[in-house]
């Protein structure tokens, strides 16, 4: 935001120095600038020292469960007593596919952004892989993992973290693309006149230019994967059911024995979960990256954190950062040879550019043609042959007017209220934990009581699912809208509040513009969650009693057997058209706008 204003000249390149500078350090550092200069012995040393070694003896205790031979079983005891174990057991999981996620998501995100031809691959498989129901085809991925660890539960707790790690990364890839592509064009002049490598680029200016939006949106993601947990920790391979410990397989196995009790049970764990998880892991992240705000003058009310305070009085982090120090220079120089200077000054010979685009044209369409023949042939064998591509694309039809009324609901709703927080930190400070709360907890684990009283209503699970869906998608635009609006600098509202600028003239003029491209980013993950909770929403178990609604998910659900592939993919293939379609009629142009009419820059 302060290179926008800086005259161009002989001495830009030291004014562009000292912006970033600026930029990186408008808030204390972790470690504390106070704490580097010093290392005294501290009683709050030894509580922090024994308080990671009790979470490493805890990982490890808890992961070696996993090593376990595994056997079919049907069911777990539900009793209360297990439910820590369960609950430790699971986020376990869900922490693993947190980590995978966000590495892939970094790599997947910039490649689409840097690269134009293979973002014209890159970002339409990203919209297609968000919303095609991993759940759909688990049966397909156990058998992959199991593979690579035959006789042991490993296989399944790979193929368990794999669905969770699904439902996460697709939402945490999209916010940190849009963070690329609309970042301020100054940095990226900045980053030339500079000379810095693409790798110390993507860590000085990519990754913390993201840093507000990853966190909230991995925050998202990480509440989201909670929804298919149930899912993942039941499994079911060539009629044999596997079970692993965990808080969803318990409200699972409660669901379908029909003891609401226990489901009750289940549910007060996972706010616990929430809570302590929010309170240790998240809110020191949304602390932590407030420090990467672009504005010059600094906020009123920012977000405070009492675990990232202890830590930063503590004498860790000087550690630490002695270590990071030591090996920033050699890893930086290393990482700078083999990525490059960051300079992309140089114009490509145009026919040579033309020729390779042609090529790499040609050589998509000869793989994705080869794909496509291939599928069909093999849908060609099931006991419709390629008829079932009506029963199909009729019920995906029904399924889609769903999710558009979930994502337009979702907009009405939770827009202004998004705005209001994210534009006021004290109320954020409030509504963060109970937000958080709301938005992972899984919406899978109130279906018996929805389910209850559509059934005491009279409601039927073909309007009772749009409703269920919604549960477990509503939040990802209330989300992203937040990120959006708290990342808008406070020179923007202050110069609005000096205008005058009140009503409908602000949101038209700075609110809606401010917060559109994280909108664009939250209902294209809603859209593509809502897709994804079909395949549990459309078609619902409770008390042995099975519901069924008409959808392409309840579809995709009764042919998720191996004996059913041909279906299966049937449908699979059917929800990507739908996606890529309304891909390419809105949300490509959406995004379009939100790059080049709405970034900041």
């Amino acid at each position: 935001m302060c290179l926008h204003s800086l005259p161009r000249g002989p001495g830009l390149q030291q004014r562009a120095r000292t912006c970033i500078i600026r930029q990186v350090a408008v808030t204390p550092t972790f470690p504390s600038r106070e704490t580097l200069d010093r290392l005294r012995f501290k009683p709050l040393d030894v509580l922090v020292g024994a308080a990671v070694l009790l979470l490493i003896y805890v990982v490890v205790r808890v992961g070696a469960g996993a090593r376990a031979p595994a056997h079919p079983s049907t069911a777990i005891s539900i009793s209360p007593s297990n439910l820590p174990y369960y609950a430790v057991r699971s986020l376990l999981r869900m922490f693993i596919a947190l980590f995978f996620s966000y590495t892939f998501s970094l790599g997947y995100a910039y490649v689409a952004a840097r690269s134009r031809r293979w973002r014209r691959v890159l970002i339409p498989a990203l919209d297609i892989l968000q919303s095609v129901p991993v759940l759909g085809f688990l049966a397909i991925t156990v058998t992959f993992f199991v593979a690579l660890f035959p006789g042991s539960e490993l296989g399944f707790e790979c193929a368990a973290i794999f669905a969770v790690f699904t439902s996460q990364a697709w939402n945490i890839t999209f916010s940190f693309y849009h963070s690329l592509i609309s970042q301020p064009a100054e940095f990226d002049e900045a980053s030339k006149l500079m000379g810095l490598s693409r790798w110390k680029r993507f860590w000085a200016i990519d990754v913390p230019g993201g840093a507000i939006g990853l966190v909230w949106n991995g925050m998202m993601s990480f509440g989201g994967s909670w929804f298919f947990l149930t899912a993942s920790e039941l499994i079911t391979v060539n009629n044999h059911t596997y079970t692993l410990p965990g808080v969803g397989s318990y409200v699972g196995t409660a669901e379908r024995e029909g003891n609401l009790a226990d489901v009750v049970w289940g549910i007060v764990t996972m706010i616990i979960i929430i809570l302590v998880v929010n309170f240790f892991f998240w809110r020191p992240l949304v602390a932590y990256v407030e420090k990467f705000r672009v504005e010059q003058s600094e906020a009123e009310v920012k977000a405070k954190s009492l675990m990232l305070d202890t830590l930063r009085r503590s004498n860790w982090p000087h550690a630490i950062g002695r270590g990071r120090r030591a090996l920033a220079a050699p890893v930086n120089e290393l990482m700078g040879r083999v990525t490059g200077i960051d300079d992309q000054s140089l114009a490509a010979h145009a026919s040579r550019r033309r020729a390779a685009d042609a090529a790499f044209t040609v050589v998509l369409l000869l793989v994705l043609g080869y794909g496509l023949y291939s599928m069909l042939a093999f849908i060609a064998t099931g006991k419709d042959g390629l008829a079932v591509f009506g029963t199909a694309f009729a019920d995906g039809f029904v399924t889609f007017l769903r999710v558009a009324l979930v994502v337009a609901v979702a907009s009405v709703l939770w827009v202004p209220v998004g705005v209001w927080i994210g534009f006021n930190p004290r109320v954020a400070q409030f509504m963060q934990p109970i937000v958080q709360v709301l938005a992972s907890f899984p919406a899978n684990f109130i279906f018996p009581f929805a389910i209850v009283i559509f059934l005491d209503i009279g409601l039927p699970l073909n309007f009772g699912a749009i409703v269920l869906m919604a549960l477990g998608t509503q939040w990802y635009v209330l989300f992203n809208v937040i990120a959006g609006a708290s990342a808008v600098p406070s020179d923007l509202k202050e110069a609005m509040d000096n205008l005058g600028v009140r009503g409908w003239g602000r949101w038209r003029r700075f609110v809606l513009p401010s917060i559109f491209p994280a909108y664009v980013t939250g209902a294209i993950t809603a859209a593509g969650g809502a897709w994804n909770a079909t395949i549990v929403a459309e078609i619902v178990t409770y008390n042995h009693r099975t519901l069924t609604a008409r959808g392409l998910g309840s579809f995709i659900a009764q042919n998720s057997g191996t004996t059913h592939l041909p279906e299966l993919f049937a449908g699979l293939l059917v929800m990507s058209l739908y996606v890529t379609g309304v891909n390419v009629l809105l949300w490509r142009r959406l995004y379009k706008l939100a790059e080049t009419r709405f970034a900041l820059a």
